[in-house]
């Protein structure tokens, strides 16, 4: 009898110490779900960190143009796209969008704890880089406004700027296509490039399983804004499609020089003397824009296709070979470094 008591009383422990483990609530999984959708391996995802950035970009640009709108606001002639630009309507129209880049850029570091040195400025060669670019962007232009010139394709109708002026407007648009080079490549290859890599690369790497995801979610990067670098000129006065195709290759030549150094400052350099030997020192269209006190005075001959027309010589098929020589002199002259070196999201895994 006391052993059959016994024998139940352990039947019933077990089943009470069962009951537990098969009863027990499963913890409900909706905030791990949540956290992940914005959270991941490397913080937050980079398609949330993209829609933060052009969010707090269009924000912060609508209403710096309202503000300067209403104290400084454009004459008819400054409105009009056409008119030869001035400096300081170049100086204000390159500034101040150069600024909110930088600032939503610095934002966006803090949010993600990230270095903002990782973004295309943090170089160990920032002078050496820029003063070779800037040497080499003048090289490659005067190369090819000596072939224009040489083929009867452009014509030299004189000097414009005499004595001290010379000195006062060449360092005046100096400053201002500096400028234009900043903003240009740090807004399309700064911390949105970085930022779509760096989505990209975690796709490739989870569909593909390929140790060169960063290298393919990089180019796909470069292409996307490369692109965007073409429709950004598509509103400029007489452009041509060579010259929006010229466009687009520049932008993935830059973006080569990011992936070859780690750094933007190559490419700032050369698109500050490119834009400036255009535009100031040899007085010629650059993407059909002109600007005002510039050195010498210009024009095109010939058929656009080959003297680059309204568009300026941008617009000339020449502009091929062109770039195709400062791909080789990227490759020859620019000491190999690893692009966002300075973050765990291109770290590849070990096994």
């Amino acid at each position: 009898m006391n052993l059959l008591n016994n024998d139940e009383t352990e039947d019933q422990a077990l089943h009470h110490d069962a009951t537990p483990t098969i009863t027990e609530p499963i913890p409900p999984t909706q905030p791990l779900t949540l956290h992940s959708i914005f959270i991941g391996k490397d913080g937050l995802r980079a398609g949330w960190s993209l829609l933060i950035f052009v969010a707090l970009f269009a924000v912060m640009i609508y209403g710096a143009n309202r503000i300067g709108h209403k104290f400084y606001p454009p004459s008819p002639k400054e409105a009009d796209p056409s008119a030869d630009m001035a400096p300081l309507r170049g100086f204000i129209s390159e500034l101040v969008p150069l600024l909110v880049t930088l600032l939503v850029t610095w934002i966006m570091s803090k949010i993600e704890r990230r270095p903002n040195s990782v973004y295309g400025l943090g170089d160990g060669r920032t002078f050496a880089h820029f003063f070779a670019g800037l040497a080499w962007g003048i090289t490659c232009l005067t190369l090819l406004i000596l072939t224009l010139w040489k083929a009867g394709l452009l014509v030299f109708n004189g000097r414009l700027l005499l004595g001290s002026n010379i000195f006062k407007y060449g360092a005046i648009w100096l400053a201002g296509f500096f400028l234009v080079g900043m903003l240009e490549e740090y807004l399309t290859r700064g911390y949105l490039q970085y930022t779509l890599t760096r989505g990209l690369a975690g796709f490739y790497r989870w569909a593909f399983k390929t140790r060169h995801s960063v290298a393919l979610g990089f180019w796909t990067s470069a292409v996307i804004f490369s692109i965007v670098f073409f429709v950004g000129h598509t509103r400029n006065p007489g452009e041509s499609p060579i010259g929006l195709l010229s466009v687009f290759l520049a932008g993935m030549v830059f973006c080569f020089s990011l992936w070859r150094t780690g750094s933007l400052w190559w490419a700032i350099g050369l698109h500050t003397s490119w834009d400036w030997g255009q535009s100031f020192l040899y007085g010629v269209a650059d993407s059909g824009l002109m600007i005002q006190h510039r050195l010498l005075a210009a024009h095109p001959v010939g058929k656009p296709i080959l003297s680059g027309g309204t568009t300026g010589p941008e617009g000339s098929i020449f502009i091929v070979g062109i770039l195709a020589l400062i791909i080789l002199i990227i490759l020859f002259t620019l000491p190999q470094s690893r692009y966002g070196r300075a973050s765990t999201a291109f770290e590849q895994p070990t096994s």
